[in-house]
């Protein structure tokens, strides 16, 4: 009979689990300021168009109840929550499902990749749209740290471990 053999990580020494996925990444052209922001807005807008179609359905179906105050103010905050959980789940997604393209990041030939493994996966997307919140304290003063930190990376970026590349063009036959 075999002796089965536990093998315990050594705890005293480091080691980067995710050097060969950084070798991969070596040499990607990363995605300009410019050209991120633009997928943003494109996002965005696609966004305001959902929550206006959300609005229209809400506001049809609250107009039956009674208009008090305490109605009024319960229907505001779950129209906020509802729009809140609209951002979170577009771009979380978007995100996962398509492997780091949005349709904003896809009309702009951009991609966001994980620096720790082949794939985004479903809890860096989550990271990533819930960074937008840090990146966007301060007047937007994380999204602009693509301008000069490492790797073009901004503070939602690294919160999430990812980098934004731009796609190369198609070869046309």
């Amino acid at each position: 009979m075999k002796k089965l053999s536990l093998r315990l990580p050594k705890h005293n020494t480091f080691h980067v689990a995710h050097i060969d996925r950084l070798r991969e990444l070596d040499g990607l052209t990363l995605a300009r300021f410019r050209r991120r922001a633009l997928a943003f807005i494109i996002d965005i807008l696609i966004i305001i168009f959902l929550v206006i179609f959300e609005k229209i359905i809400f506001e049809n179906s609250a107009t039956i109840a009674d208009r008090t105050l305490s109605l009024n103010l319960k229907i505001d905050t779950e129209k906020s929550f509802l729009e809140a959980v609209i951002v979170l789940v577009y771009f979380t997604a978007s995100l996962y499902i398509f492997n780091g393209r949005t349709a904003g990041k896809r009309i702009m030939r951009l991609r966001v990749v994980s620096v720790k493994s082949e794939r985004v996966s479903l809890w860096q997307a989550f990271e990533r749209t819930l960074g937008y919140g840090a990146s966007a304290l301060e007047a937007g003063f994380g999204f602009f740290q693509v301008l000069w930190y490492e790797n073009r990376q901004a503070v939602h970026d690294r919160i999430a471990e990812t980098v934004v590349i731009k796609m190369p063009k198609k070869k046309r036959k």
